[in-house]
């Protein structure tokens, strides 16, 4: 069985997921490198008798969509959604957090400006602050992933089980 009808709805499914979901990436300014927005892809599989569709993406985009807990407050999103991410749990890579915080700034040119002589900081002095505040705060979650997910599956089931009724139907034509 060749699954064909099913397969091409999986195809526009994953389609406008990737699709929305770079869409978000750039609407919430979160695509300063690019390379998470081009690192999301899906791939759809199937056999004589199963299907099945994943999804691609940079480790850290789970930390982008699904944000990560700080030491001393969160997001109230992220308890509506989860994460199983947490700053100061100790099993992240030291200096890790500052060395993406300070890509990160050095990327964007942005340095914060000292208050007393308004010069601008350094880049280190900035990144150091910033992540400070990420440590102490954690990270808001974009949810640029599970939104477009979870709206496209609420209409997925419907066209994907007349699709497949048409395979089987398709299927048990060739076989008679």
């Amino acid at each position: 069985m060749q699954l064909k009808n099913t397969r091409e709805e999986l195809n526009k499914f994953a389609k406008y997921v990737i699709q929305q979901s770079r869409a978000n990436l750039t609407r919430q300014g979160k695509n300063v490198s690019s390379d998470l927005y081009k690192s999301l892809d899906y791939k759809v599989d199937t056999g004589s008798n199963w299907i099945a569709l994943e999804f691609y993406m940079l480790p850290y985009a789970y930390y982008q969509d699904r944000g990560v807990k700080g030491k001393t407050s969160t997001y109230p999103e992220i308890a509506k959604y989860g994460t199983l991410a947490k700053f100061g749990s100790g099993k992240g890579k030291k200096g890790g957090l500052t060395k993406g915080i300070d890509k990160w700034v050095r990327k964007k040119r942005f340095q914060f400006r000292n208050k007393e002589t308004g010069r601008f900081m350094s880049y280190e002095s900035t990144a150091f602050l910033i992540t400070r505040s990420v440590y102490n705060k954690g990270i808001k979650p974009s949810l640029f992933f599970t939104k477009p997910f979870e709206k496209a599956f609420k209409n997925l089931p419907e066209e994907l089980l007349q699709n497949f009724n048409l395979d089987l139907d398709n299927f048990f034509d060739f076989t008679t």
